[in-house]
């Protein structure tokens, strides 16, 4: 084939260099180039490069590798535009920044849609700003160790240094300017507060402070968008103003005359509220988020009425009935189940203690008090005794709690991780004296005999902790963790123009 020949497109408009890139398979292209290098210049279909087709399909190397043979003097500033807003859609940052690097008018332009590359980046998951660090449970013990070194040695993500590069070519132009292009097609400062993507806030308003005070058109600030979705690192920003937080904490809404203790006591979207396991813990979750946010807010605004009469207080009663119905089915069915088993524990532990494995001297004594097997098992069950009938305590206080708003918050969450504990306990005990009877038992035999199976013994302790240890952790930390999501962090996040 010549090389003219691979210039030749299809009824598509694509030609075979087209389809080389589509695949991703640098080393094919690197063999086309050589036959023919004009090829990477040659668009497909839709008027689109070879190279915007490799950044749309996220084909980082191919990317790199089209940088280097595509004549970029001869793409068009729609191109370019396309080129940077895509890159940052498919995640590749480092390549949308060497984009901007070639071109930084192009922090201003619009795609086809009329979005500038900061609407691309102000939409993209929180995740994107952390670069790549794994911040699930799993590692967090860690990332908090290493948090403060990291603030000293680690480089800022290069989703972070894209979006400084970009805020400081929009940031150069005037004041009206700046509204316009944060504002049109959609205004980027909320949809980014809706997400979460705290990071990306930050960046703007370090350079552009007056960024607090816009509003959208219900009259929310940032700070208010961040209740409404229950986005905590968005509203403990507030901590971060100084003495400005009372004056933002009292708009409202100008139709429904919401305040920000209304929109806190709204039930929170469906996405956000999922985030948390159980309608319990959900409830406890909102009843947290209502009493942080009228912490804030000015007392007068705690009893102030909305356009239909109602308090803040009310408005949550109304908002959470349906969840904190099913707060309390859950908690119950819970405590149902929990105490059947605790029961069952409980029963077989009193028995043991009648049934002693050996008999009984005609005193009455146990013929193997002596035995160290025989003594583990004693105090294993009577741990499990006492754990278990702790559980069953526990479990009938959720039973005939009253359930009324307030309880939810610290009251039952910790009556159930108690009785959880307890019940874990009662659970393990009773295995251990299960594999000391059997040792006892089977003393006079071959030794595998009742070491395997007593090893089976830990079989259900494993599987109660690894059913129940992700509720446990979600009702701890739910409990004496999630307050700490609200505190003032101390380190304000703007530099006030003089």
């Amino acid at each position: 084939m010549s090389a003219i020949d691979l210039e030749y497109r299809n009824t598509l408009g694509n030609t075979a260099f087209c389809y080389a890139v589509t695949t991703g398979i640098v080393e094919i292209a690197r063999v086309m180039v050589e036959h023919n290098s004009r090829l990477p210049d040659i668009k497909g279909s839709d008027a689109i490069s070879p190279l915007q087709m490799a950044v749309l399909l996220g084909h980082k190397d191919m990317v790199l590798y089209l940088f280097d043979v595509t004549d970029y003097n001869k793409l068009t500033d729609v191109d370019r535009i396309e080129l940077l807003t895509s890159s940052i859609e498919s995640d590749l940052y480092d390549v949308a920044f060497h984009i901007l690097h070639k071109d930084k008018t192009l922090a201003l332009c619009r795609n086809a849609k009329q979005e500038t590359a900061l609407h691309s980046l102000a939409r993209k998951p929180l995740k994107a700003f952390e670069d790549g660090r794994n911040v699930s449970w799993k590692g967090f013990i860690k990332l908090w160790r290493s948090h403060s070194q990291e603030q000293v040695t680690k480089e800022p993500p290069i989703a972070i240094k894209l979006v400084k590069e970009l805020w400081e070519e929009v940031i150069k132009q005037d004041d009206q300017n700046i509204s316009n292009i944060i504002g049109h097609p959609w205004r980027l400062l909320f949809v980014a507060a809706e997400i979460g993507n705290v990071e990306f806030l930050k960046t703007l308003i370090l350079s552009y402070p007056d960024i607090i005070w816009k509003v959208n058109e219900k009259n929310h600030s940032l700070f208010h968008v961040g209740v409404s979705y229950r986005h905590e690192n968005i509203f403990k920003m507030i901590h971060e103003v100084g003495a400005i937080k009372d004056l933002i904490a009292a708009y409202n809404e100008p139709i429904t005359r919401n305040n920000m203790l209304h929109l806190a006591a709204q039930q929170a979207p469906s996405q956000r509220l999922n985030c948390v396991s159980g309608a319990a813990l959900q409830m406890q979750h909102e009843l947290l988020w209502f009493e942080i946010v009228k912490k804030i807010v000015q007392p007068q605004y705690a009893i102030a009425t909305n356009h239909n009469g109602e308090t803040p207080e009310a408005l949550f009663t109304k908002e959470h009935e349906d969840l904190r119905a099913k707060g309390e089915e859950w908690m119950k069915t819970t405590a149902n189940s929990c105490t059947l088993v605790a029961t069952l524990i409980a029963t077989v532990d009193f028995t043991a203690t009648f049934t002693l494995p050996g008999g009984t001297k005609s005193n009455g004594s146990p013929v193997l008090m002596e035995n160290a097997t025989f003594i583990l098992f004693s105090i294993s069950n009577a741990i499990s005794l006492f754990a278990s009938s702790a559980s069953i305590l526990m479990f009938l206080s959720i039973l005939t709690s009253r359930y009324a708003e307030r309880d939810f918050l610290k009251s039952l969450p910790r009556k159930l991780v108690i009785g959880l504990i307890c019940l874990f306990v009662s659970i393990s005990s009773m295995m251990v004296a299960f594999m000391a009877i059997f040792l006892i038992t089977f003393r006079e035999g071959e030794t595998w005999v009742p070491v395997s199976v007593s090893l089976c013994a830990f079989v259900p302790m494993i599987l109660y902790g690894w059913q129940e240890y992700p509720l446990m952790l979600d009702i701890i930390r739910s409990i004496y963790s999630s307050q700490t999501l609200f505190e003032n962090s101390g380190k304000p996040i703007l530099s006030w123009r003089t």
